[in-house]
């Protein structure tokens, strides 16, 4: 599903291979679908015996990112209005909190890009953070696109290894997540980097550098004002983190009853996997759900009408509930075995 106005390389190996997987992604939308489920289904049955056979976090990721360095955003069009925003600054000496891509026409990367009206939508750490790659890239997008990827892959290494530190089972967590996987690592939103610097806040929690962990929470934050309330959170007190996470959960339902479902926001639940690990490994059916919600974007083609949003609202709300009926059989299931074990043995 490579953008039908871009063009990665000029070598003719790449253009017969551009021009074959072009046609199973536009022109073969069943061929397209089926190969994205089965795809989806791999990633969680590969998650499934990763943890259950405890693999080394580091050298999983590695192997991930390794895999995934140069994979297409596919399902999104973020990527490259960051690397368009990061541009402006570093390439036009313009602010892009005033500028817009539009203000840029003859700039050769409008043409596949989206969004294209707005100015810069993010807090004031992202920015700085991107002008990085966007500066070692002298202007050359496909130096733009690697060094973007590296940016992200080293958000992801970093809280994996930062985790692994404190907790082997929840970095390999977070390492195979297929939610992280595809929204993190492919369609590479900035959620993953406000992720990381959640995660590295949390590190510092458990270290015993509070005033360090919660610079991290406010620069996590600097990214997505979702996250904010990642700053009270705690290693001692149980209430705090409750708050926290409610906190999520409120700007989760904000932005959803403002305009809709986006299932990267909510790569900002991992963060609480320190505090709520249980619960956390248990949501496994609403991360599916968030995935196959893209059904109507790969096989109707686009989110050009009502409808289509429609239908992924509705496959997100359905595997929510599926998953929280899951949730309650099992916590019913646990209750009826406390209470078998509390019955007076017979003599």
């Amino acid at each position: 599903m490579i953008d039908l106005n871009l063009t990665l390389f000029n070598h003719p190996l790449w253009n017969s291979f551009r021009e074959f997987i072009i046609q199973i992604g536009y022109f073969q939308r069943s061929l397209s679908i089926g190969i994205y489920i089965f795809l989806i289904f791999s990633l969680f049955l590969l998650q499934h015996l990763a943890l259950k056979a405890r693999l080394d976090a580091i050298k999983i990721g590695l192997l991930i990112t390794g895999v995934l360095l140069v994979s297409y955003p596919f399902l999104s069009h973020d990527f490259f209005n960051y690397i368009f925003d990061a541009k402006i600054l570093t390439v036009y000496g313009k602010n892009p909190y005033l500028f817009k891509a539009l203000d840029f026409p003859a700039d050769p990367y409008v043409r596949f890009m989206h969004w294209t009206h707005r100015t810069y939508p993010y807090g004031p750490t992202f920015l700085p953070i991107t002008l990085i790659p966007s500066f070692l890239a002298f202007g050359k997008f496909i130096l733009n696109f690697l060094f973007f990827k590296i940016m992200f892959a080293g958000a992801y290494l970093l809280m994996v290894s930062l985790m692994n530190r404190v907790n082997k089972t929840w970095a390999l967590m977070l390492a195979v997540n297929p939610l992280i996987i595809i929204e993190g690592l492919v369609s590479s939103h900035n959620d993953l980097i406000s992720l990381s610097l959640g995660i590295v806040g949390a590190y510092y929690l458990f270290t015993k550098k509070d005033f360090i962990g919660r610079i991290f929470f406010l620069m996590s934050a600097g990214i997505k004002y979702l996250t904010l309330s990642f700053i009270i959170l705690s290693k001692q007190k149980k209430l705090l983190n409750y708050m926290s996470f409610l906190g999520i959960a409120a700007g989760l339902a904000y932005l959803t009853f403002k305009s809709e479902i986006q299932p990267w926001y909510f790569l900002a639940v991992f963060a609480f996997l320190p505090f709520f690990e249980e619960f956390i490994g248990k949501l496994n059916i609403f991360w599916a759900g968030l995935l196959f919600s893209y059904y109507p974007y790969i096989y109707l083609g686009g989110w050009d009408k009502p409808e289509k949003v429609i239908l992924k609202h509705n496959i997100i709300i359905a595997f929510a509930v599926l998953n929280l009926l899951y949730l309650i059989f099992l916590n019913l299931t646990k209750a009826k075995s406390s209470s078998k074990n509390l019955l007076p043995r017979s003599r």
